[in-house]
């Protein structure tokens, strides 16, 4: 195990990228842009050494490093990372430099400061980091509430049609949450011996009535943040009005913060008050896949919808992690990863169509497969992904969440898969009402719609399909690191033992 400080150097890196990038003039925009792919490219080859550093089959928590910060309060700048904070720690490493790529011109159409809209995109990505990062809860907290501030602007400021309101539904949703948690934190820093620290945390005892309401206390803010239903009108507003760019850390990186929230902090720290609740956040997780589903049929709005099929992806996340099976909360991990990727690569491509056409309403478009035959495939290969096409990474985890629910409870699994049936039905029409058909006759003169993908276009979504197809067929070195953290999970501090295999007992049955 390497000695090098790999996450506190993975975390505070992004940052002073963005100050260095964030004092450059208006007038320097496209060295505002170079600095900040660069730096950005620069943490992803750091986050490569940290994942070759990284021992799959090691110690739960590995690269740890704390320093003190607030001795009398027991708080410390402490870091760690099991296998699932890594894998998502290298999808943040990966999609932020892709984003910055993919939103060169961007910026430049709000007629706001290019380099303030880049250097926001690194201040962002160093949150992002800490909250995976973090190993102390405070600490934790405090990333999980800086966080907004970035994506608060970058939405407010250089978003699409009611851009302000989206933001303040964003920010006043996810400060509700955070005030839910700060109460927890300061009831878990009282019950638990006045520290912070994780791994201490882990072995306290609390009685059952105040574990139950501290869950609850960090339940509502993850599953405001996730969003699971009732939580989640806040999502389709944000990512409608957030730039592409943007929406896709949003939805492929922010948003996990609240699944990756109740696997970390929920499940090792209340197991008791987790099972107790396990059979209310199955049922908002169920209601969340078909509710959103049949939403996502409906819209009209490019990114609208695809905001829409997160939620019903989310309800898969949660169904993974609450059946409590090492398969189902594997393939739960694995989902949060091929999400991003699936949902990242579809926003962009979303958003490249938008800027074409300057709109982002379905039946502006129609037959633009005819116009832009390449971004129209990229279009509908996004699509594939995001209702989980075999041969693609979505599948392999849906596939894990479901067969991990089946062993343990045939119908949560079988209504779950009702969702595979409606997500077929709003990609497919969704792609058919888009690039398929008979050409819009309104698109014939927008001179706009008849440029195919640029070689920058290329470059950004190509890591995206290569990996989705990577993963589609080998997914092994990823779930390699997932499972032991979740084995962990499940069985250290659930106490659940994944059920055994019941193919034997056939031939018993004939008799």
């Amino acid at each position: 195990m390497s000695d090098f400080p790999f996450l506190s150097v993975l975390t505070v890196a992004p940052l002073v990228g963005a100050l260095v990038v964030v004092f450059l003039p208006a007038s320097r925009a496209e060295l505002a842009k170079r600095i900040a792919l660069g730096w950005s490219l620069a943490v992803l080859v750091l986050a490569v050494f940290m994942w070759i550093a990284f021992e799959a089959g090691g110690d739960r928590l590995q690269l740890r490093e704390s320093y003190s910060w607030i001795p009398r309060w027991g708080v410390n700048f402490t870091f760690a990372a099991d296998g699932i904070a890594l894998v998502m720690l290298m999808l943040i490493a990966l999609l932020v430099p892709v984003v910055i790529l993919a939103s060169w011109h961007e910026a430049e159409s709000s007629k706001r400061s290019v380099p303030v809209y880049f250097a926001l995109l690194l201040f962002l990505e160093c949150t992002m980091i800490g909250v995976f990062a973090a190993a102390d809860v405070f600490l934790f907290y405090v990333f999980f509430e800086v966080m907004l501030v970035p994506m608060y602007f970058l939405i407010g400021s250089y978003g699409g049609h009611r851009r302000q309101y989206a933001a303040v539904k964003f920010f006043l949703y996810s400060l509700v949450g955070g005030l839910f948690m700060l109460a927890a934190v300061i009831g878990l820093w009282v019950v638990g011996g006045k520290t912070f620290d994780w791994q201490a945390l882990t072995q306290i005892d609390i009685s059952t009535g105040t574990e139950r309401w501290l869950f609850l206390g960090f339940f509502v803010a993850f599953a405001i943040k996730a969003p699971f239903f009732p939580f989640h009108t806040w999502l389709p507003d944000a990512g409608g009005a957030a730039p592409a760019g943007s929406a896709a850390l949003l939805v492929g990186v922010m948003d996990k913060v609240g699944t990756f929230g109740i696997l970390r902090y929920c499940l090792p720290l209340f197991p008791d008050a987790s099972k107790w609740f396990a059979p209310w956040a199955i049922a908002l997780a169920l209601i969340g896949i078909v509710y959103a589903a049949l939403l996502a049929v409906g819209q009209n709005d490019l990114k609208r919808l695809v905001s829409y099929t997160s939620i019903a992806h989310f309800g898969f996340i949660g169904v993974g992690i609450f059946a409590f099976t090492t398969q189902a909360g594997t393939g739960a991990v694995l989902y949060m990863v091929n999400h991003g990727l699936a949902t990242g690569l579809l926003f962009l491509v979303v958003g490249m169509l938008v800027a074409r056409r300057n709109s982002a309403l379905i039946t502006d478009f129609g037959g633009v497969g005819k116009l832009m035959p390449v971004l129209a495939g990229v279009f509908f290969f996004a699509g594939l992904a995001s209702l989980a096409l075999p041969g693609t990474a979505p599948f392999i985890s849906e596939f894990l969440v479901l067969i991990g629910t089946y062993t343990v409870n045939k119908p949560v699994a079988i209504i779950a898969t009702a969702g595979i049936i409606l997500a077929a039905a709003y990609v497919l029409w969704m792609v058919q009402r888009t690039t398929q058909g008979t050409l819009n006759p309104a698109l014939a003169g927008v001179e706009s719609m008849r440029r195919d993908m640029s070689i920058r276009e290329k470059v950004v979504v190509a890591p995206l399909i290569a990996l989705l197809l990577l993963l589609g067929f080998y997914p092994k070195p990823v779930t390699d690191v997932i499972n032991p953290a979740v084995q962990a999970t499940m069985e250290q501090d659930l106490d659940k033992q994944d059920p055994a295999p019941t193919v034997g007992t056939v031939q018993e049955a004939h008799r």
